[in-house]
C-alpha cells in the first residue's frame, strides 16, 4: 500500500514539474511580443515609410510657364512641353517626391495665377531684376542680358541705328521694362524716345514673324531665347553687339512663401553640387549662362 502510495505520489510531482515547465515556456513566448515591443515595431515601421513621403507633405508641384519661350519652356513638335526650366523643374520634382504640373499660361497674367495659388511658381526665364520685392525668389541660377534682333542685312548694327525704327517687344517681359520703366533707367528711356514706335506683341514667335515680313524693324528679347531661335532661322537675323540690358533669372513664388522657395532652393543647390544642374544646362545648350554654384 506504502508502495502503491508512493507511485502515486511521485506521478503527481512529475505531472507538476511538467506545468511548470509549459508556463516558463508560455510566459517566455508572451515576452517576446509584449505591447511595448510591438509598438516599438510599429514606430519603426512608421519611420521607414515616412521617410520617403514628399517634401512638406505636398503630392504635386504646379509650375506656371510661357508655352511659347524656347527653350526655358515651349510646346515640342509631339505636342509635349518641354524646356530647360521645365527639365530642372521634373528634376526638383523627382528629388522632393513630387509630381511635376506643367501649366501654361498667359505671361500677363502669372501674377493672377500665382496669387491665387493656381501655380506654386512662375519658373520661365523669369527675370530677378526689377522685381525683387514683388515676389520671394531662388537665388539667381542663369545669366540672361536684353539685346536687340535684327535683320542681317537691314544695316543697323548699333543701338543708334534703330532711331526711326520699329521695335516689337512682348508684352510684360524684361525687354519691355528696360525701355519704359523710369526708375535708374535714362540711357534706355532715351534711346526708347528715338523710335518710331514700340510694339508690344503677345509672344516671340509673333514678334520674328513681323520682323519677317518687315512689319518690326528690330525686336528686344531675351539672349537665350534669341540665340535659340537664331539657330533654327538660319543667317537670317544677328544680335546686336550692344546690350541693352543685364539680368538674371530666378525661380518666382508668391511673396511669403518662404518654406516652398527654400525646399526649391536646397534641390537646387544639390544638383548644382553633384552636376546634375550643369548637365540639364549643357543638354539645352545654356551652360554658359549658368550662374548657379559658381
Amino acid at each position: 500500500m506504502k508502495k502503491l502510495f508512493a507511485v502515486i505520489i511521485s506521478a503527481a510531482m512529475i505531472m507538476s514539474l511538467a506545468a511548470g515547465c509549459n508556463k516558463a515556456d508560455n510566459t517566455s513566448s508572451t515576452e517576446q511580443s509584449t505591447p511595448v515591443e510591438s509598438a516599438a515595431a510599429a514606430s519603426q515601421e512608421t519611420t521607414a515609410a515616412t521617410s520617403d513621403e514628399p517634401t512638406l507633405g505636398k503630392t504635386t508641384f504646379t509650375v506656371g510657364f510661357d508655352a511659347e519661350f524656347p527653350p526655358y519652356g515651349y510646346q515640342d513638335d509631339n505636342g509635349e512641353y518641354v524646356g530647360f526650366d521645365l527639365s530642372l523643374a521634373e528634376e526638383v520634382c523627382k528629388r522632393n517626391g513630387w509630381e511635376l504640373v506643367k501649366k501654361p499660361i498667359d505671361w500677363d497674367s502669372k501674377d493672377m495665377e500665382l496669387d491665387s495659388e493656381i501655380i506654386d511658381c512662375i519658373w520661365n526665364g523669369f527675370t530677378i531684376n526689377g522685381r525683387e520685392d514683388a515676389y520671394t525668389w531662388t537665388t539667381a541660377y542663369v545669366d540672361n542680358s536684353q539685346v536687340f534682333v535684327v535683320a542681317a542685312d537691314s544695316g543697323i548694327v548699333t543701338k543708334a541705328d534703330l532711331e526711326g525704327k520699329t521695335v516689337a517687344v512682348q508684352a510684360d517681359s524684361s525687354a519691355l521694362a528696360a525701355l519704359t520703366d523710369e526708375e535708374d533707367n535714362d540711357e534706355n528711356l532715351a534711346l526708347a524716345a528715338t523710335f518710331n514706335e514700340l510694339v508690344e506683341v503677345p509672344d516671340y514667335n509673333t514678334a520674328f514673324m513681323n520682323l519677317e515680313s518687315g512689319a518690326v524693324d528690330a525686336i528686344a528679347m531675351d539672349v537665350g531665347v534669341a540665340k535659340y531661335q537664331l539657330e533654327s532661322r538660319g543667317d537670317s537675323y544677328v544680335i546686336l553687339d550692344e546690350v541693352l540690358a543685364a539680368e538674371e533669372y530666378g525661380v518666382g513664388f508668391k511673396l511669403g512663401n518662404t518654406e516652398l522657395r527654400d525646399a526649391v532652393q536646397n534641390t537646387l543647390n544639390d544638383m548644382a553640387q553633384d552636376g546634375t544642374f550643369m548637365k540639364i544646362a549643357t543638354d539645352w545648350g545654356l551652360e554658359e549662362s549658368v550662374v548657379l554654384g559658381k
